[in-house]
């Protein structure tokens, strides 16, 4: 796939991006590096490999699915610096 000018002015426009008109062929150049390493990694056979969480190997963290108690409201709101009506009130931030 390779990228021209008019497809890296769309992608300027929808990224909000404003790029002059002669810095759209370098725009375009940069695209197709990208694109041309995107394919590289398509060729990298990954058959047999397992998704990773981290470089180092590790385990997440896992608990059981378990039904709690609810209607703890109070307990809940006992530590907010402001609550009203059973619930959390907070600062207005839009007048």
């Amino acid at each position: 796939m390779s990228i021209d000018n008019d497809t890296a002015r769309r992608v300027a426009k929808l990224a909000r991006i404003k790029v002059e008109e002669a810095d759209l062929p370098a725009l375009a150049g940069e695209f197709n590096a990208i694109l041309g390493f995107v394919e590289q990694l398509n060729e990298v056979d990954v058959e047999g490999v397992e998704p990773m969480t981290s470089v180092t190997p590790m385990r997440l963290k896992r608990r059981e699915d378990v039904v709690t108690e609810g209607a703890q409201a109070g307990k809940v709101l006992a530590n907010a610096p402001d609550a009203r009506e059973g619930f959390f009130a907070v600062p207005k931030v839009v007048e």
